[in-house]
């Protein structure tokens, strides 16, 4: 599907168990193509609509138009791809931020996700994110990973009313 010799700069091989034994691929994105984009784009749909029940179908719509920008722009963006060479899941960082971490939703319960947290930890030294606190399955899965809440906002950072909770790995005063 996509040539991944333009598409990485880190190949991380892994390996979790289903019925079957499945390789998922986690690779930096360099060549962020719009069929690219689009994917991704596949898998965020996918995911929000899964895990952000509070949306309405028009806010999915309206902020789904700002994830491209939001891809094109994080500084270092991790894709997964399953043994097929397509994306199941991505994730963005910036300064030690995790951004954004979607995982499609027949992905998701398998360990990818603490896979790429651990992958982001080890390798891009994130130690912070934020999660909408109408999240809990998130807010669970991060407190498990070893994130703890430090900061409460009533307001997303668009300013809509979708309190946020900030965590860290680390004591933040």
């Amino acid at each position: 599907m996509f040539d991944t010799d333009r598409l990485q700069i880190r190949f991380y091989e892994i390996t979790h168990i289903t019925e079957k034994k499945e390789k998922m691929k986690i690779l930096e994105v360099t060549d962020r193509t719009p069929d690219l984009i689009n994917r991704l784009l596949e898998v965020w749909e996918g995911s929000v609509r899964a895990t952000h029940l509070f949306l309405s179908d028009d806010e999915i719509k309206s902020i789904k138009e700002y994830v491209p920008q939001a891809l094109n722009g994080i500084a270092h963006l991790m894709i997964a791809e399953d043994d097929t060479d397509c994306p199941v899941a991505f994730m963005g960082i910036e300064d030690g931020t995790l951004e954004m971490l979607f995982i499609s939703p027949e992905e998701r319960g398998k360990g990818l996700g603490k896979r790429l947290i651990q992958y982001g930890i080890e390798n891009y030294a994130v130690e912070r994110l934020a999660v909408n606190e109408q999240n809990p399955l998130a807010r669970g899965f991060y407190e498990h990973m070893g994130f703890h809440v430090y900061k409460r906002t009533d307001l997303d950072e668009q300013g809509n009313p979708y309190p946020l909770l900030y965590m860290s790995l680390s004591d933040v005063d």
